[in-house]
């Protein structure tokens, strides 16, 4: 996978978040699109360009494994020792997720079939005169 789209971030965001029977596929777009507008076409991220809401969203990705940090550590010239935090895009889960079939549609899908399959005498009252 080497561009992650916004389609392809929302469909990962929809499949991946617990309950997100109830995230709606509009929602999963905006986060999509609101993440992918930090990254740009870079595949990490510095921490500090967050807002505490932006930070939240992403800890939520990060639970649902699309995103993950990693933080580097350097030496100041006065001898302190300064971290980096990152955050960065897990390509592997992400691809994974996308070709996932949600829990629930393809049951609902499943119970249609069955429905279409049947003839049309089935629903006729077994009870009626013709």
């Amino acid at each position: 996978m080497s561009l992650v789209t916004v389609e392809d971030l929302a469909k990962a965001i929809r499949n991946s978040i617990e309950g997100s029977r109830d995230l709606a596929e509009e929602e999963a777009y905006m986060l999509a699109h609101h993440v992918l507008n930090f990254f740009g076409y870079a595949d990490r991220i510095i921490d500090n360009v967050l807002e505490p809401e932006d930070r939240d969203a992403f800890y939520m990705l990060e639970d649902a494994g699309i995103l993950t940090t990693e933080r580097e550590e350097t030496t100041l010239y006065d001898g302190r020792e300064w971290r980096i935090h990152y955050w960065l895009f897990k390509r592997d889960r992400i691809a994974t997720l996308m070709n996932q079939v949600r829990k629930g549609d393809d049951e609902s899908d499943q119970d249609l079939s069955i429905y279409d399959q049947l003839s049309d005498d089935v629903w006729v009252r077994g009870g009626q005169a013709s």
